[in-house]
């Protein structure tokens, strides 16, 4: 545990600081998209509609095994054989800049920015071309309002899912627990919607999600809770009434939380793929946003990204005390 609150924090110091370079990610792409690739080459292969649906489900389960085992192979490699060849402050640093490609902490927060710029520079019709790299709604469906409060409900849920969950495995297994947790996370991301084509064979990946996701969402609202002093107390509030209506076990956690610090009412009725989903409201605030609460929201995540710097650099001299 002490490597791992070490490993943590180096890798969070990275991912803030740096980032993925975009110079890397041209030359030989990122994690993600790596395990991307193998799933969608899996999906095309196993998921046949001619097959009945529980071996579509058994199928599924046998893509996200093989998804975990590519993720974390290679990770428990590393893990064991940089400190024996670069022993010392050197190899946890080197461990500690492959974890942080694992991290998505400050590219999500410039791609909720462009969602302001986008707006700033090219109204609706720029604000809808931004918030579309972060949503997976609809959104010529948008008006100004609503694309800024998708922007903060991305940002809310991907908190949880991009920074406090890999950080919580990291801290628990270290590389290959960071590791594992990006795999299930990028399989329920690609094949884990409820439509006719992934409704049986995502069913595996989107019920490990859930599960693996459980203490981050949680510990991802207190965190923004705290991060909203004057505000604290409706936030932990909001997040207590609310997260349990969203109709992910998960999401509704970080969203009610930013949604009580905020004033705001988030999540709701929206579109996907032609289709109105009637979620529950998360919060409630205001149902009209506007620019400035889409950087009230940057701050607070900002402040919720430094507590959990905090939290993971008291970890690692605990771990070395």
């Amino acid at each position: 545990m002490r490597d791992h609150a070490t490993l943590l924090a180096t890798s969070l110091v990275c991912e803030m600081v740096f980032g993925y370079p975009g110079i890397l990610y041209r030359a030989i792409g990122h994690p993600v998209t790596w395990l991307g690739a193998l799933i969608a080459a899996l999906e095309r292969r196993l998921n046949r509609a001619t097959l009945a649906p529980g071996q579509r489900q058994g199928l599924g389960a046998v893509t996200l095994v093989l998804t975990l085992a590519a993720a974390a192979l290679p990770a428990l490699a590393l893990a064991s054989l940089i400190p024996r060849w670069w022993p010392g402050s050197g190899g946890e640093i080197l461990l500690g800049v492959i974890a942080s490609s694992l991290f998505a902490g400050r590219s999500l927060h410039r791609h909720v920015r462009a969602v302001g710029a986008g707006l700033a520079k090219g109204g609706i019709k720029g604000g809808r071309a931004a918030v579309a790299h972060i949503v997976g709604r609809d959104p010529m469906a948008l008006d100004e309002a609503g694309v800024i409060r998708a922007a903060i409900e991305s940002l809310a849920e991907n908190f949880s899912d991009g920074v406090i969950a890999p950080a919580v495995w990291c801290a628990l297994l270290g590389l290959p627990g960071l590791a594992l947790y990006k795999a299930a996370n990028t399989a329920d991301s690609m094949i884990g919607h409820r439509n006719a084509r992934f409704a049986d064979f995502g069913r595996a990946a989107a019920r490990f999600d859930d599960l693996v996701n459980l203490p981050a969402a949680r510990l991802a609202a207190l965190l923004l809770a705290l991060a909203a002093p004057m505000r604290a107390k409706a936030a932990l509030a909001t997040a207590l009434r609310d997260a349990r209506h969203h109709r992910s076990p998960n999401a509704g956690w970080p969203e009610a939380a930013m949604a009580g610090a905020l004033g705001l009412r988030l999540a709701g009725p929206r579109v996907y793929d032609g289709m109105q989903v009637f979620d529950a409201w998360m919060g409630d605030g205001r149902e009209a946003a506007n620019t400035r609460d889409l950087g009230r929201a940057l701050a607070l995540y900002r402040r919720a990204l430094a507590l959990a710097l905090a939290l993971a650099l008291l970890l690692a001299l605990i771990g070395r005390g």
